[in-house]
C-alpha cells in the first residue's frame, strides 16, 4: 500500500487533489497555454505517476475544469473586495473595472486566456460560463441600486469595455492610463442608464 502523507486517507486524496490542481495552474500561469497541462507534465510537478491522475480526474477537460471553478471564487473575491471599499454604486463600478485591470496586472488572466484557446474550450464553457455570472453578480447589485431596470443587460454591456481594456493591457497598454480610461468611460456610461 502507498504512503499516505495525512491523517487519514480521505484527507490525502483531498491533499492530492488539491495539489493536481495547484500544479494545472502553475502549467497555464508559467506557459501561458493550456496545451502544456497534460496528465504527464501534472503528474511530474506533483511527483505522482501519470496514471495516478486518473484516480482524481477522467481526463483532462475536467482538470482544467476544476482550475476555473478553483479560481473563480479568488478573482470574484479580489473584484468584490474592492466594490465594498468603494463609496457608492458609481464608484463601485468603477472599483469593478479596476479589479480587473489589476487582475490582468497580476497575472491572473493569463489563467483564463490560456484556458480560452484551449483545444477542449468547449468542454470549459459551463464552467467558464458560470464564473462570469459570479463574476458579473456584485456589478449587477451595484447598477440596481443605481435603478437600472435592466441591469444584467448593462453588467454585460460594461463588461465589454472591461474585455476591451484586458485587450488593450495585454497588447502592452501602459496599465495605469488604460486602466483609469476605463473606468472614467464606465462611469460616464452610466448617465445613460434607463430609471
Amino acid at each position: 500500500m502507498p504512503k499516505i502523507s495525512a491523517a487519514t486517507v480521505a484527507d490525502h486524496r483531498a491533499q492530492q487533489h488539491r495539489a493536481l490542481i495547484a500544479a494545472a495552474r502553475e502549467l497555464l500561469e508559467s506557459e501561458g497555454d493550456a496545451a502544456a497541462v497534460t496528465f504527464t507534465a501534472v503528474a511530474r510537478r506533483t511527483g505522482l505517476a501519470r496514471n495516478s491522475v486518473y484516480k482524481y480526474f477522467p481526463d483532462r477537460s475536467a482538470l482544467l475544469a476544476a482550475v476555473v471553478h478553483e479560481s473563480t471564487p479568488v478573482w470574484t473575491e479580489r473584484i468584490t473586495a474592492a466594490m465594498a471599499a468603494a463609496d457608492g454604486p458609481e464608484q463601485q463600478v468603477a472599483a469593478y473595472v479596476r479589479a480587473q485591470c489589476e487582475l490582468v496586472r497580476d497575472g491572473e488572466h493569463r489563467i483564463a486566456r490560456a484556458l480560452a484557446g484551449d483545444r477542449d474550450a468547449a468542454a470549459l464553457r459551463e464552467a467558464a460560463g458560470e464564473a462570469h455570472r459570479k463574476l458579473l453578480s456584485p456589478l449587477v447589485s451595484a447598477l440596481s441600486e443605481l435603478g437600472d431596470r435592466t441591469p444584467l443587460r448593462t453588467a454585460q454591456l460594461l463588461q465589454g469595455l472591461v474585455n476591451a481594456a484586458v485587450t488593450a493591457l495585454e497588447s502592452g497598454a501602459p496599465f495605469r492610463p488604460t486602466t483609469e480610461r476605463a473606468a472614467a468611460l464606465a462611469v460616464a456610461s452610466l448617465a445613460a442608464l434607463e430609471g
